[in-house]
């Protein structure tokens, strides 16, 4: 079952190594999950067409920019603060 909607997740189309290495991938992204998951479904139907896709690529940066901010606030500079 796809919790984002939709036909097919990422993890469906990719052969197995491939679903692995994308959900060590998502883990990284956090709240910016679900935004990686739908370009990446945009670019397997659209077969690798970046241009068709530019609405998620441009979703997937702007969380990806507010979760660095929101990253370098609570880390204030160091990488130690975790």
């Amino acid at each position: 079952m796809n919790p984002q909607g939709g036909n097919k997740t990422s993890v469906e189309v990719h052969h197995s190594n491939d679903a692995d290495d994308d959900d060590d991938n998502v883990k990284q992204l956090q709240q910016c999950s679900s935004l990686y998951l739908l370009l990446q479904d945009c670019l397997i139907t659209s077969n690798r067409d970046w241009k068709a896709c530019q609405k998620e690529v441009q979703n997937l940066k702007a969380c990806n920019e507010a979760r660095q901010k929101n990253v370098s606030k609570h880390t204030k500079g160091g990488e130690g603060n975790k």
